[in-house]
């Protein structure tokens, strides 16, 4: 059964209706997975439809277990089902509300927003079930690619180990705590009120707080202003060169990880090849320059090559 049928089943099933048409008339976004605003018997709900390879790169049931631990916090929209088969699920919609990437990912009040949420995720006693290891997760989407007989760029494993290497040498300490892992201004939503939420959970587990701000940082664009406000707002002070450094290591294999997801979804058949080769140019610029010269800043490794 192709997924839409699936879905369009599975709307049927949960709302006892077998007249529902699965619409895709309203994309709310979405990279891993498609996301469709849909209103059912007066009520607006986002229905996502899991994208191409998702059930052999995310774990489901990991992510139903950590969606109802955030739920419970108030930290995300209410879920109303989840299979974790495949990986169909159905949330409330947030009434007129936007993303942050639609309103400003680098003004103060949004960046205070997300700062807070981050905390409060951080902060929190209760704990995911598994942990977010970016190596194994690399390891992983590796495997899939050459079971794909997919290629890797010529120098990957030499700009690869050269990450690894950097980053044995200078992260020296890391704690575990609840992670999103995928802290994208996409998944920052604001409602009408003001109040903000984070949704879309499915990478989630326990890693290092400061992945969540090196994705916040990379993903958002950051100005060097924006990110200094981040940084001291998060943090209560300005880090140190250590947590700094850590930060810069963290965006490097953010760009690696996920340029190797992407290319995941293009041998798939998707269209991903214009963001692998953007990701992938970045990391390229940043790990040749960071292991010459670690003061190479923040803001310098942000931008587009």
């Amino acid at each position: 059964m192709e997924m839409e049928e699936l879905v369009q089943k599975k709307l049927r099933l949960v709302f006892s209706d077998d007249s529902i048409i699965f619409d895709k008339t309203r994309f709310a976004g979405g990279l891993t997975n498609y996301n469709y605003i849909m209103n059912i018997n007066g009520t607006e709900y986002v229905v996502r439809q899991p994208g191409g390879m998702t059930n052999l790169m995310i774990d489901r049931k990991i992510e139903k277990l950590n969606n109802k631990i955030v739920s419970e916090l108030g930290l995300s929209s209410e879920c109303i089902y989840f299979d974790e088969v495949s990986g169909i699920k159905i949330s409330v919609y947030i009434e007129n509300s936007k993303n942050i990437a639609q309103i400003d990912p680098c003004s103060s009040a949004n960046i205070k927003a997300v700062s807070a949420l981050m905390k409060k995720i951080h902060s929190s006693q209760k704990h995911f079930p598994n942990s977010f290891n970016w190596e194994k997760e690399l390891n992983k989407y590796e495997h899939i690619i050459k079971e794909l007989n997919g290629d890797f760029f010529f120098d990957y494993a030499a700009l690869k180990k050269r990450l690894l290497d950097f980053m044995q040498k200078n992260i020296k300490n890391t704690i575990s705590v609840p992670c999103h892992n995928d802290t994208v201004p996409e998944n920052f939503v604001v409602d009408n009120k003001g109040r903000t939420y984070l949704v879309d959970w499915e990478y989630s587990g326990m890693n290092d707080p400061s992945w969540d701000v090196a994705a916040y940082i990379l993903e958002s664009r950051l100005t060097e202003d924006a990110i200094k406000y981040l940084l001291l707002d998060y943090y209560g002070k300005f880090p140190m060169p250590s947590e700094i450094l850590k930060i810069k290591c963290y965006m490097m294999a953010q760009d690696l990880l996920w340029m190797v997801w992407a290319m995941i979804r293009h041998y798939s058949g998707d269209d991903f090849l214009d963001y692998c080769c953007f990701r992938y140019e970045r990391f390229q610029r940043n790990v040749k320059t960071i292991t010459v010269s670690s003061d190479y800043s923040i803001a310098d490794m942000v931008k587009k090559c």
